[in-house]
């Protein structure tokens, strides 16, 4: 059976660990041709890299999305290498919670920058050339957190409600392009982010999801790996929630 992203390039970012390195290995599994990852700290580069090459090709770099010049040196780094992308897969995001009258100005504009303006920053640098291509697969990383509001959460669910939204306008403009823009929501994925939220609040939402368990990276990269691959080709402009039933 031929392999779902066979000879395809792909860029993920904030792919050093959780969801991001699951799914670039997935990609690599699947008969990507090469995937460029990105990450904040190049020691995580170094080590995300050095567990994914057995998979494939893979080329690390380190960058924040949230700062224009360096979004643009990835797409150009990969475009000179392999001529092509594919596939982006924005990925890369953070939290800094507190309740909003807590809530500084730079936990607010932080947020945003790296989740919303990175999805912005990456989509504007690699979309030329799937234009030019006449294909291209986007998949953003929104969340649960758009449609429920956690608690504390005030920017990091108004920077994925956001990317909820940019993710309609960009599948309705692009698509006459051959370009799927879709995006993940993904509910309690057990990610080290995930990971550092106190216990008694994890006990508490673990009962309230249907399934009765945290998801895990794999899971949410298999949806992700759908979307970029052929068996999605109709699907554009979408959120696809994948939190166990919780929403």
């Amino acid at each position: 059976m031929q392999k779902k992203l066979k000879d395809r390039i792909a860029i993920v970012t904030g792919a050093a660990a959780g969801i991001g390195f699951a799914t670039a290995k997935l990609f690599l599994e699947e008969g990507a041709a090469a995937v460029a990852i990105c990450d904040v700290s190049g020691e995580r580069v170094e080590t995300a890299v050095a567990a994914l090459t057995p998979f494939g090709q893979v080329r690390g770099h380190v960058a924040d999305v949230s700062k224009k010049e360096m979004c643009v040196q990835l797409a150009e780094k990969t475009l000179a290498e392999f001529h092509r992308v594919d596939i982006l897969i924005n990925n890369a995001g953070i939290t800094s919670d507190a309740q909003f009258y807590k809530m500084t100005d730079e936990q607010f504009e932080r947020v945003l920058d790296v989740n919303l303006k990175g999805t912005y920053y990456m989509s504007k640098a690699v979309i030329p050339a799937m234009m030019e291509q006449k294909y291209g697969k986007i998949v953003h990383a929104s969340s649960v957190s758009a449609y429920n509001g956690n608690f504390g959460q005030t920017n990091y669910a108004a920077s994925k409600a956001a990317i909820a939204g940019m993710t309609r306008v960009m599948g309705k403009e692009l698509g006459k392009y051959g370009i799927n823009v879709n995006a993940v929501a993904p509910g309690s994925i057990m990610t080290d982010m995930y990971s550092a939220v106190p216990e008694e609040a994890k006990q508490k939402k673990l009962a309230s999801i249907p399934l009765r368990r945290y998801g895990v990276p794999e899971e949410a990269a298999q949806l992700i790996a759908f979307l970029a691959s052929e068996e999605a080709a109709y699907i554009t402009a979408q959120t696809i929630t994948i939190d166990g039933g919780f929403n």
